[in-house]
């Protein structure tokens, strides 16, 4: 009888010790849990789909069967929560990590001990990137991070790579976009269509390399469970047998592009100085004819006061000229009118 209730005893701590204490835990504040039952995640009610949520809006059409997980109920920070012995807790850190864009998780020896990645650039040069990527678990899709794929983090470095190097490989400088200067068109320099070295269109083009990178990446929380917070470029290295002769036509063409700037502005402001000129002779030949329409106005207007008002306006008029000039000269019609002379 007493085996028997040691045993009950024994039973009854391992039942307490097992299913209590061991059934408790929390969840950090920069964690989020998920808990399986029987090793099925627990979903949210309705069995709604990634597909039904804004995540999913930037798959294409062909991805969108493939990346349909469930969502799950995810249990956030507190506790202490309880768990039975046949559910399982599936925690999952949710702050933002920074990484070497060319470290490799599988291979920590790979891109020269993860600090240089190597891509090929769209006129064959073997070039090198440096930066960083920050990423973060989206809380949205937990699923897919936690059971639908084993290494989340390789799989989204590999697509970060394999996007990056197929950019670097294609990136093209924009078109240079004329520019009208005060009624003038000042074309961009032809340079840029002569020399083209990627490697200067890369460097002078950065951020719109990480705007692409960043557009590009969008969809890795519908895909992966992982979301790109920004991917940082830093730095884009020519092989070191190219160095002088890219430093040498990066002299060159900033001797060009100098000189053709000096000359555009010298053109543009002759222009400026010619548009000056021909409006001040514009105003003075306006200033010329003023007076004569102010009084061809004022004439008009004695003419429309009755038919003597204008002939009696010229005629005092000539009486005023005549009495300030010292010699008048009529001809025959004047004289035959009987004008006064003197």
């Amino acid at each position: 009888m007493a085996v028997l209730g040691g045993v009950l005893m024994g039973c009854a701590l391992w039942f307490v010790i097992r299913c209590v204490l061991m059934g408790l835990y929390t969840v950090d504040q920069n964690e989020r849990a998920v808990k399986t039952v029987f090793g099925r995640a627990q979903r949210i009610e309705g069995g709604k789909t990634t597909l039904d949520d804004a995540i999913a809006a930037k798959l294409r059409p062909e991805e969108r069967e493939r990346y349909a997980y469930p969502l799950v109920r995810v249990i956030p920070p507190g506790g202490p929560y309880f768990r039975m012995p046949w559910e399982k807790i599936y925690k999952v850190s949710i702050a933002t990590s920074t990484v070497n864009m060319a470290k490799d998780v599988e291979d920590p020896a790979a891109n020269y001990a993860g600090t240089l990645l190597e891509a090929v650039t769209k006129d064959q040069l073997n070039t090198g990137l440096t930066g960083q990527i920050r990423f973060r678990v989206s809380e949205a899709n937990l699923y897919a991070y936690l059971f639908g794929i084993k290494q989340p983090i390789v799989h989204v470095m590999a697509y970060f790579v394999s996007v990056l190097r197929q950019k670097i490989a294609s990136f093209e400088a924009k078109p240079l976009v004329p520019v009208v200067v005060e009624g003038s068109l000042a074309t961009g320099t032809p340079v840029a269509d002569i020399i083209r070295i990627s490697i200067n269109d890369l460097r002078k083009n950065l951020r719109d390399l990480n705007d692409y990178m960043d557009q590009e990446c969008v969809a890795t929380s519908a895909r992966y469970g992982v979301v790109f917070d920004a991917s940082l470029i830093t730095g884009i290295d020519p092989p070191p047998d190219v160095e002088s002769a890219l430093a040498a036509i990066n002299t060159a063409h900033n001797q060009v592009s100098s000189d053709i700037s000096l000359a555009q502005a010298s053109a543009d402001q002759k222009i400026v100085q010619s548009k000056r000129a021909v409006e001040i002779e514009t105003l003075k030949a306006q200033a010329e004819v003023e007076p004569l329409r102010m009084m061809a106005t004022q004439l008009a207007d004695l003419k429309a006061q009755g038919p003597n008002v204008l002939e009696a306006y010229i005629r005092n008029v000539k009486l005023a000229l005549y009495s300030k000039a010292q010699s008048i000269y009529l001809g025959k019609s004047a004289q035959a009118s009987g004008e006064v002379r003197s």
